[in-house]
């Protein structure tokens, strides 16, 4: 029976591989902030990733076969006068960066045959050129999640030439489940349309419709975490599904669906991004060449999937 280490196992992510690899019968440890919870039953003492003994403590112990390394540090484009805080620079950091290369040294001290996963961003690459974007396109962050996210890859890159550990990036396009806090796009949607629905909100503000991203289904990309690490060799892959779609593609399915006329509630309100908007598509070619991955839930049934489970489609 293989074991698992999910750091971040409580987020979106998280929670769908935690259920993918008790599926596959694996034992899966989860950590998040403070709490470890065993998929056996099991007590564990609190982790803290950003201390290397309590992290080797847990590894050595647990002895995994596996690390999925998902924790992540969002915040918000909206929040302008926060953007050039330290306080979100040494927090991006430290969960992108410095909690990562606790493991990584871990691994290496340990010479264990550990096979780790870190889940990085679309966003290292800042304002791509290259469209659609590839492993090899330029790594160019414009922003702190991208710029943690982007070292985080390289960390990965330096520990696997030169320790030979098995560690393998994935470049995580946009992807969505029910699971997603109202701070992301596709749940503000989602939720407000069920509160006008229900008579319960009147209005729903939006900063670009024809704002345009790569967006895949959460429980697909996690499935895309596993085959990564069942590989021979460890590497760096796009997670994506190739496709552009527009937040009014987003709006008009779900109002649609809810029997609701869009335009008789929702406005658009350009001053609410802070950001330049890049144009964000992935080419997984080589993951699906190697894997067999690919994407199972289309865009249109990705929504459908997200308002059943919040209740109001059967």
């Amino acid at each position: 029976m293989k074991k698992a280490i999910i750091i971040g196992n409580r987020g979106q992510d998280g929670t769908l591989l935690t259920q993918l690899l008790k599926d596959k019968e694996y034992v899966v440890l989860g950590v998040d902030s403070a709490t470890v919870e065993c998929s056996d039953g099991s007590d564990w003492t609190a982790v803290d990733i950003l201390n290397m003994g309590s992290v080797a403590n847990l590894i050595k112990v647990f002895l995994p076969d596996e690390v999925y390394y998902l924790a992540a540090f969002h915040h918000s484009s909206q929040c302008t006068d926060l953007l050039n805080s330290s306080d979100i620079w040494d927090e991006s950091f430290n969960i992108h960066v410095r909690g990562l290369i606790n493991v990584l040294e871990v691994i290496r001290c340990t010479n264990a045959k550990i096979r780790l996963f870190y889940a990085s961003s679309c966003l290292i690459f800042g304002r791509p050129e290259q469209v659609p974007q590839t492993e090899v396109t330029p790594i160019n962050p414009q922003c702190i999640y991208g710029i943690t996210k982007a070292t985080g890859v390289h960390c990965c890159n330096f520990y696997r030439i030169h320790h030979s550990i098995f560690a393998s990036a994935g470049i995580l396009y946009n992807h969505e489940s029910h699971l997603r806090s109202e701070r992301f796009v596709s749940q503000k949607i989602i939720r407000s349309a069920i509160q006008i629905k229900r008579g319960q909100q009147q209005k729903l503000v939006l900063g670009d419709l024809s704002a345009q991203a790569d967006w895949g289904y959460a429980a697909d990309y996690v499935d895309a975490m596993w085959r990564i690490l069942q590989l021979d060799v460890a590497d760096n892959f796009v997670i994506a599904t190739g496709k552009l779609h527009t937040v009014l593609d987003w709006v008009e399915i779900v109002f649609q669906a809810l029997n609701l006329t869009w335009r008789d509630y929702v406005r658009e309100e350009k001053s609410l991004i802070k950001r330049a908007q890049s144009t964000y598509v992935g080419d997984s070619s080589k993951l699906r060449r190697l894997t067999d991955w690919y994407p199972s839930t289309s865009f249109k049934e990705m929504i459908f999937n997200m308002l059943r489970l919040e209740g109001v489609l059967f």
